[in-house]
């Protein structure tokens, strides 16, 4: 059984938009490409030359004359199109759907997702023999996707949907998150510094003053190297200050 799905580009016209699909497709590490009865024959040249460097995935992709023998062995498929369509179906967006793929591949089964042709997509015919369709969410006065791009944004969805995409991360730049006890350094720093210059001032304010400064450290999201340069700073102005007096 597959561990990802299959895209399957149904009666593709242009090998440039075929090759773009295959880089699109390589991009979230999906290389289970099938292609149905392309319009300008197989191999394509025009297909190689925008793979760029997904060649293997047109190499290894699997050719049909039409799209039941295409999908003959899977147990679940999904048809992508931007139009209404009158059949009665279950209609997911990209993010549902490839939800649903990743917990149908997860239960042991071959799921596959069907890409119409670049001038009108997929027919009622081809959908027909799908069992849910995703319906991407777009301008409605100007639905049309190009067939790269199409399978650029569901690949993005199931990256997403199997867990391998890191929502945030933070880059270090050769440092660690300032401790509670450096922050707290820093503070007693800035408030001894401020203090000896009269800063707060008047006295009943100064409370709400100190705690305000302490509530700022608080929210800053300190490295070890900021806290260090902090303190580098205060310094200076004392320095600065001491030599003109």
């Amino acid at each position: 059984m597959s561990d990802i799905p299959f895209f399957v580009l149904v009666r593709p016209q242009m090998g440039e938009n075929i090759g773009s699909a295959a880089r699109a497709m390589w991009n979230f590490g999906l290389d289970r490409m099938r292609i149905v009865a392309p319009r300008d024959g197989w191999p394509n040249q025009s297909a190689v030359a925008l793979a760029s460097g997904a060649g293997r995935l047109l190499d290894e992709a699997q050719l049909s004359p039409d799209l039941p023998d295409a999908v003959q062995d899977c147990t679940y498929v999904y048809a992508t199109t931007a139009r209404a369509r009158d059949l009665t179906k279950p209609v997911l967006s990209p993010e549902a759907a490839m939800r649903d793929a990743a917990a149908r591949i997860a239960d042991g089964q071959k799921v596959a997702v069907m890409f119409g042709p670049e001038r009108a997509g997929l027919e009622n015919e081809d959908i027909a023999r799908a069992n849910a369709i995703i319906s991407v969410p777009v301008n409605p006065k100007f639905a049309s996707l190009n067939l790269a791009q199409c399978v650029l944004l569901v690949g993005y969805e199931w990256m997403r949907a199997s867990g391998e995409v890191v929502h945030r991360s933070d880059e270090m730049a050769g440092t660690d998150w300032a401790q509670g006890v450096e922050v707290e350094h820093l503070a007693v720093h800035y408030e001894d510094a401020l203090d000896t210059a009269g800063f707060f001032f008047p006295e009943h304010k100064s409370a709400s003053m100190r705690t305000n400064l302490r509530n700022m450290w608080s929210r800053m999201p300190l490295t070890r190297a900021d806290v260090q340069m902090f303190h580098g700073v205060m310094r200076q102005m004392v320095r600065w200050a001491q030599k003109r007096d």
